[in-house]
């Protein structure tokens, strides 16, 4: 979840890297580092606890170190604290280089991902004499490139095809050889990376945003290959050393959507984006008042077959293929089941013929998700993917794709992507419904419709955005936040709690609202934030119910629920309208004002909303 850059080029390389590095922060941020070539001389490496900027200010911006090939790293620790030693590069040699300063070191590289068995391997090159200073995986995997480099005197190409087939992980590398000024090496098995090429420079990072501003035209590199960068253009391998040939594809991103633009965090950008997000995604497959689903590559012969819907999905991912379930189950009446990706191949999960499974991953990238959708196409299972990057390993690998259009989404909390991925769930669900009998032309034709309307009334709720700003300033102290709902409200309330918990550090539980009563209501004291989902009205006084009984207890009662239930004022001390529209779709209107209530929470506390502690916005490590 590390993020890594490098640039090889007429220009000088640690401006473009610290730039690049700092669009790529929401990947790690407990440290940094640097190493930049110029010419033949030495690699000077510099690296610093804390965020990017203490590593900019040690560089000057860059303006220290003259070079014009170079890599850069970011942090978020997994094997070792947090320390300027742990942090990247790393160098083969015996010596730790904790600050500035010209390396002998055989080899020096930066890395994404983890190594599984590194101290199996630290241990065999401890006995072929390598010392080692710092408690991570990566320098292990530094070291023994310089081993096989070394010992067979192969070159580059070998010696790292011989450490990807002796290492087990996953990991994205960039290594620079010291006999091999102007070349940047570049390795991938599972976490993603991608390489660019513009006016005879290298670019080559771990996610878009880094690259951007200088091209859009892009190689990704594929699973088990490596890459060379030098002399202007970038050259592939695979794991036999044979050359490969690779096609460039444009992104399409606008580099302004990777950018604040006069907002104060990403993640209220994003928020206000969503209308746009949720519109775009829509437009991709809803043409002439009718859903076309040619471009994801499911045809109605496909639709017909399918039985059963499994969705794996990790997080707010997750989250949002639980609204999908209800939408689905309702509308086209076949079952579906949720699964977290971290356990769906764990426990030798029951798939057979006819079952559809869908995977949402908005890198497409998240490593349990990967690693499920592996596991279903290796049971011959049909699988589709709902991913928010063209290239993306689950985009890939998948049979088919829907690509939700949310753009970069830079903020670790996810607003917009999590929006455009409830779109695609409607889609699917009313595209089965139709192809399967199961609502009619009428009904149809009213659910597009209604999906329409959902980017303005989002956009009129962030109207009224002031007012969950002056109720978040009261509870920026809380200690614990209880979210229930049921059904769709449940499900909405899972996300809205997360948004909650993993920027304002504050402990917040999300609950199916009739499960209170079965233990956790001996929770509820005085004062305690009751947050209840009131938008599907066969439901309504059930909800109102369980939140009766927490404020006989003590709770203060925020209800969220839609235009025109004015009664719910009676019953609670808070509330928050969203405008009415059918109820398959309030999810993508109600979590609008929580994921406000979160971000305004953590404002008032004074917190870094857009990179909470210990979180990284792609997860590319089990």
């Amino acid at each position: 979840m590390c993020g890594i850059v490098g640039y090889v080029g007429k220009k000088q390389a640690a401006p473009i890297l610290l730039e690049g590095l700092s669009k790529l922060e929401y990947r790690g941020y407990d440290s940094a580092g640097l190493a930049v070539r110029d010419g033949e001389n030495l690699a000077e490496v510099v690296k610093e606890k804390g965020k990017l900027k203490e590593l900019s200010e040690k560089v000057d911006g860059g303006r220290a170190l003259k070079g014009t090939c170079g890599i850069g790293h970011t942090r978020w620790a997994t094997h070792g604290e947090p320390s300027q030693i742990n942090a990247h590069p790393h160098v083969s040699g015996n010596c730790s280089r904790s600050g500035s300063g010209a390396v002998e070191s055989e080899v020096v590289g930066v890395h994404n991902g983890i190594i599984e068995n590194y101290q199996e391997l630290r241990d065999k090159l401890s006995k072929h004499g390598y010392q080692f200073y710092s408690q991570t995986d990566t320098e292990v995997v530094i070291k023994l490139i310089d081993y096989y480099y070394k010992k067979y005197k192969i070159g580059p190409v070998d010696a790292i095809a011989k450490t990807m087939v002796r290492v087990r992980g996953s990991y994205a590398l960039e290594v620079m050889f010291k006999d091999r000024p102007g070349e940047i090496w570049a390795a991938r098995k599972e976490s993603p990376m991608i390489i660019g090429i513009a006016d005879g420079d290298c670019y080559i990072a771990s996610d878009v945003p880094a690259i951007l501003k200088y091209t859009r035209q892009v190689y990704y590199i594929g699973n088990l290959e490596m890459a060379c960068l030098a002399d202007g253009k970038a050259t592939f391998y695979n794991l036999d050393g044979d050359v490969i040939e690779k096609e460039l594809t444009e992104i399409k991103w606008d580099a302004e959507a990777a950018e604040k633009g006069g907002f104060e965090h990403f993640m209220i950008k994003e928020i206000h984006e969503q209308p746009r997000a949720v519109e775009d995604t829509l437009s991709s497959v809803c043409k002439d008042g009718k859903i076309d689903l040619s471009s994801v590559g499911l045809t109605t012969e496909e639709i017909q077959k399918v039985d059963r819907i499994t969705i794996v999905a990790c997080g707010s991912a997750w989250h949002a293929g639980m609204v999908g379930q209800y939408v689905m189950e309702d509308l086209a009446r076949i079952p579906v089941r949720v699964e977290l990706a971290s356990e769906f191949r764990y426990r030798k999960p029951i798939l057979t013929e006819g079952q559809l499974v869908i995977v949402i991953s908005q890198s497409g990238e998240t490593a349990d998700s990967l690693a499920a959708l592996r596991e279903a196409k290796a049971q011959g299972i049909n699988t589709l993917g709902i991913v928010n990057v063209v290239g993306s390993s689950i985009a890939r690998e998948a049979d088919n794709v829907f690509y939700t259009m949310a753009g970069p989404e830079i903020s670790v909390a996810t607003t917009k992507a999590y929006s455009a991925q409830l779109i695609a769930m409607y889609c699917l669900a009313i595209e089965f419904a139709k192809v399967k009998g199961k609502i009619d032309d009428e009904k149809y034709a009213h659910l597009i419709e209604e999906m329409k309307t959902i980017p303005d009334k989002i956009g009129n709720i962030l109207l009224d955005k002031e007012r969950i700003q002056w109720f978040a300033a009261k509870y920026a102290n809380a200690h614990d936040i209880f979210f229930i709902g049921r059904g769709i409200d449940y499900a909405v309330t899972l996300e809205g709690s997360l948004k909650l918990k993993e920027i304002s550090y504050i402990h917040s539980e999300a609950y199916a609202a009739g499960e209170l009563k079965h233990g956790t209501i001996s929770l509820i004291e005085d004062g305690t934030l009751v947050v209840g989902a009131l938008t599907q009205s066969d439901l309504y006084e059930k909800t109102i119910s369980n939140m009766v009984e927490c404020k006989s207890r003590g709770a203060y009662l925020y209800g969220l629920t839609m235009a025109g239930n004015y009664k719910t004022e009676d019953t609670c001390n808070f509330v928050s309208y969203i405008p009415k529209v059918d109820e398959h779709f309030a999810a993508s209107l109600a979590v609008v004002p929580l994921q406000l209530l979160g971000y305004y929470v953590s404002v008032a506390k004074g917190l870094d909303v857009d990179k909470p502690r210990n979180l990284a916005k792609s997860v590319t490590v089990e």
